[in-house]
C-alpha cells in the first residue's frame, strides 16, 4: 500500500501546460481562456466535417461528470480524486487527461471530436463565520487594545494583538475544514497513530529519535490549499488518505497534521511544534504508558492550555503493551493527573478534553478515536472554539493590569476635601477675615466720632514705614502654601488610584503632578485678583442716617461748648444747665452711635467676609479642577471604558456595576 503525494493540495490540480500541447494520438490542447484548457482529439482527415461529440467537465465541487453525443451514444466522467466512473458506452481512458474516446457511431463513418474543459482555479470554499458572541468578544478586545496602547507597553498587548491577527487570519480560510494537530514526546506512537488514521503510511516511523523532522499534512477532502499554507507546510509534505468511501465520509473537513517531538533534541523540530500548536484548530496529544507524567509535557503544553479543553484530545496509546486492567489504571492516573493541570474532562456530557486509549499498532481503539473526530469534524465549531479559548487565554493574562480591587475614583468626599487644602494654601479663611475687618474698618471710619477717627489718623501716623511683616516671614509663608499645594496633589492622586491596576494608578499619578506644574503660580494669581476688595467695601442703606446722627452729636458738642465758652469769657449771660446739657448729648450720642452702627455693621461685615472667602474658594477650586482634577477624570474615564471592554472580552460585561469607577462625571464637571 503506497501514499499519494500531492504537491498542490488537491484542492486543484494544476496541468501541465507544455506537456499537454499534444499528446500521443496526436490531440491537440487549444487555450480557451486562463484557468481552463480545451482538449481536442482528432482522429484522420475524415473527422472534418462530420458528426462531433464534446464532453465538458467541471470541477467547482471537486467532482467533475461529462457527457459526450456522438451518433446517441454517451459517456459518463471522472470523479475529482481521479477514480474512474463506469460508463454504459465502451472506449477506454485517455493518457491522464480528464477526456473520454467516443466510440464510432452504428453508421461506423463519424470520428467524433472530443472537448475537455480542465477547470485550474481552485474550488470555492466558505469561509469561517463567527458567532455574534465570538464577534463582539474580538471587538470589544479590539477596542481594548486600542484604547490601551498608550497606556500599557507593547509586551503587555503582544498576545492580544497576536489572537486578533490569528483570529482574522483564520476567519478568511475555510470554515469546512477542522486542523487538527498530533503531537506528543518521542516514542509514543504519533506518526503510528497518523497512519493509522490515514489508512496509508504516510509518516514514517521507526526506532531512530527523532524519527519525524517536519511536520506533514493529510486532508480527507479538498480546498485546504490555504489552512495548510497558513501552517507553512510545502508541497511536498502534503498528502492524501487511502482512497475510501466510508472513511472520506467520516473525516470529510478533517486536516489531520502530524508533528514532530516536543521534547526532540533538535531545536527547530520544536520551533515547529510551538509554533503550529498556535495555528491549530485542535490538538490530539498522544502520549504511552512510561510518558504520560512528564513533567515538560505537563508545565510547558497541558497546563498552561487548560483553557483550550474543548479543542484538545488525549490520547494513551500503546495500551496493548499493558496487561490485564494496567490500561484503566494507567487511564485513570492520566485522567487525575489532566484534572490537575486544570483540565476539564468531557465526562458525562459535559464540554472538555476527550480522553481516550488505544492502540495504534494493533488497531485497538482506532474506530472509537475515528468516530469521535468524526462527530468534532462534522461540528464545524472547533476553529470558533479555539478563537474563543485564545481570548480567554489573552483576558486572563490581562487581568492584572485591568481588573480592580475595589471601587476606583474621587468620591464628592475627597473632592471637597482637595479645594479646602487649595483654599488653605491660598489663604482663603484670612482673607475672608480680612475684607470682614475692611468692612467694619470703614464703618467705623464713617459712623465714628470726629476724635476717636483724629486719634487712629494719629495712631496710623506713628506705624514704622516698612510695616510689622518681614520679608523673611513672607517668605516662609509662601514655603508653606506651596508644600501644601503639593500635599494636596499627592493626597488627591492617591485616593484616586487606590484599587487601581498599577498602570493606569501610574497613569493618574502622572496626570496629577502634570496639572499641578504651575498651580501655585496660578493660585497666587487667584488670590491677587479674587481675594482683595475692589476699592472700598459696599455701604448699607442705613449709613446716610448714621453719618448724620454722628454728625449731629458733634454739632451739639460743638455749640455746647462754645456757648459755655461765651459765658466764661461774658460774651453771654451766664445759663449753665442748656450749654451743658447738649454737650453731655453731644458726647454722649456720638459713642453711642458709633456703639450702634457697630452691631449694625456686624451681620454686613460677616456676609462681606464669607462672600469674599467664597469668592476665593471657588477660584482655588476652579483652577484645582481644571489643572488636576479633570485630567484625573479624565484618565479615570480612559480607564472605565478600557475595563468595559475588557469585561466584554471576559464575557461577564453584564455584570452589576462594570466600571468600577465612581466619582468620575462630577469631578469632571
Amino acid at each position: 500500500m503506497t501514499a499519494v503525494t500531492d504537491h498542490t493540495d488537491h484542492a486543484d490540480q494544476p496541468g501541465d501546460d507544455d506537456a499537454r500541447k499534444k499528446g500521443a494520438d496526436g490531440e491537440i490542447v487549444r487555450k480557451e481562456r486562463p484557468g481552463r484548457d480545451i482538449v481536442r482529439k482528432e482522429k484522420g482527415d475524415s473527422a472534418r466535417g462530420r458528426g462531433r461529440g464534446s464532453t465538458e467537465v467541471g470541477a467547482g465541487s471537486g467532482r467533475a461528470e461529462g457527457t459526450a453525443v456522438a451518433g446517441g451514444g454517451v459517456a459518463e466522467g471522472v470523479d475529482g480524486a481521479g477514480d474512474a466512473v463506469p460508463a454504459d458506452a465502451a472506449g477506454g481512458w485517455d493518457d491522464g487527461l480528464i477526456a473520454r474516446r467516443v466510440s464510432a457511431t452504428a453508421e461506423g463513418h463519424a470520428r467524433p471530436v472530443q472537448e475537455v474543459v480542465v477547470d485550474h482555479r481552485p474550488p470555492a470554499v466558505a469561509p469561517l463565520a463567527y458567532d455574534g458572541p465570538l464577534r463582539s468578544r474580538l471587538d470589544a478586545l479590539r477596542e481594548l487594545v486600542g484604547l490601551s496602547r498608550t497606556r500599557l507597553d507593547s509586551r503587555t498587548l503582544a498576545e492580544a494583538g497576536q489572537v486578533l491577527d490569528e483570529a482574522a487570519a483564520r476567519r478568511r480560510l475555510s470554515g469546512q475544514h477542522t486542523v487538527v494537530a498530533i503531537a506528543g514526546a518521542t516514542g509514543s506512537g504519533k506518526s503510528q497513530l497518523f497512519n493509522a488514521l490515514a489508512g496509508v503510511a504516510i509518516s514514517e516511523t521507526g526506532v531512530r529519535r527523532p524519527t519525524t523532522a517536519a511536520p506533514i499534512a493529510c486532508s480527507w477532502s479538498d480546498g485546504a490549499a490555504g489552512l495548510i499554507d497558513r501552517l507553512g507546510i510545502p508541497g511536498r509534505l502534503r498528502r492524501r488518505p487511502l482512497q475510501s468511501a466510508e472513511a472520506e465520509a467520516q473525516l470529510r473537513g478533517l486536516v489531520l497534521v502530524d508533528l514532530p517531538d516536543h521534547d526532540s533534541a533538535a531545536v527547530q523540530h520544536r520551533e515547529h511544534v510551538d509554533r503550529i500548536l498556535a495555528l491549530v484548530d485542535a490538538v490530539i496529544w498522544v502520549v504511552d504508558p512510561e510518558k504520560y507524567a512528564d513533567a515538560v509535557l505537563h508545565e510547558r503544553y497541558l497546563r498552561p492550555m487548560a483553557g483550550h479543553a474543548e479543542v484538545t484530545f488525549v490520547v494513551l496509546n500503546q495500551v496493548d503493551r499493558l496487561p490485564g486492567e494496567a490500561a484503566d489504571q494507567v487511564l485513570d492516573d492520566l485522567r487525575r493527573l489532566l484534572d490537575d493541570d486544570g483540565i476539564a474532562l468531557g465526562e458525562y456530557g459535559e464540554p472538555g478534553a476527550t480522553v481516550l486509549a488505544l492502540s495504534a499498532l494493533t488497531g485497538e481503539g482506532i474506530g472509537e478515536l475515528r468516530e469521535v473526530l468524526g462527530h468534532f469534524v462534522a461540528e464545524r465549531g472547533a476553529a470558533a472554539r479555539r478563537i474563543s479559548a485564545d481570548v480567554d487565554a489573552a483576558a486572563v493574562r490581562l487581568w492584572p493590569v485591568y481588573a480592580n480591587r475595589r471601587q476606583a475614583g474621587l468620591s464628592e468626599e475627597a473632592r471637597d476635601e482637595f479645594a479646602d487644602r487649595l483654599a488653605d494654601a491660598v489663604g482663603a479663611t484670612a482673607a475672608g477675615e480680612a475684607a470682614e475687618r475692611a468692612w467694619r474698618r470703614n464703618a467705623n471710619r464713617a459712623c465714628g466720632t470726629p476724635w476717636l477717627r483724629l486719634w487712629r489718623w494719629y495712631q496710623d501716623r506713628r506705624e514704622p514705614a516698612t510695616g510689622r511683616l518681614s520679608v523673611r516671614a513672607y517668605d516662609d509663608e509662601e514655603a508653606t502654601a506651596r508644600q501644601r499645594v503639593e500635599q494636596a496633589v499627592r493626597t488627591v492622586a492617591e485616593q484616586a488610584t487606590d484599587g487601581l491596576p498599577a498602570p493606569w494608578a501610574q497613569a493618574v499619578r502622572e496626570a496629577a503632578v502634570r496639572g499641578s506644574q504651575g498651580l501655585c503660580e496660578a493660585l497666587d494669581e487667584l488670590a491677587v485678583r479674587a481675594g482683595t476688595p475692589m476699592g472700598r467695601p459696599p455701604r448699607p442703606g442705613w449709613w446716610p442716617a448714621a453719618v448724620l446722627a454722628q454728625a449731629s452729636m458733634t454739632v451739639l458738642q460743638v455749640v455746647g461748648g462754645l456757648w459755655l465758652l461765651g459765658q466764661v469769657i461774658g460774651f453771654m449771660s451766664p445759663n449753665l444747665g442748656v450749654p451743658a446739657l447738649l454737650m453731655v448729648i453731644g458726647i454722649v450720642g456720638g459713642p453711642a452711635v458709633e456703639w450702634a452702627c457697630r452691631l449694625a455693621a456686624n451681620g454686613p461685615a460677616r456676609r462681606y467676609g464669607s462672600e469674599a472667602e467664597r469668592r476665593l474658594r471657588e477660584a482655588a477650586s476652579g483652577c484645582g479642577r481644571a489643572r488636576v482634577l479633570d485630567p484625573v477624570a479624565a484618565e479615570l474615564l480612559r480607564y472605565r471604558e478600557v475595563r468595559e471592554q475588557f469585561l466584554r472580552v471576559s464575557g461577564i460585561a453584564g455584570v452589576t456595576g462594570v466600571s468600577g469607577v465612581t466619582g468620575v462625571g462630577a469631578s469632571a464637571g
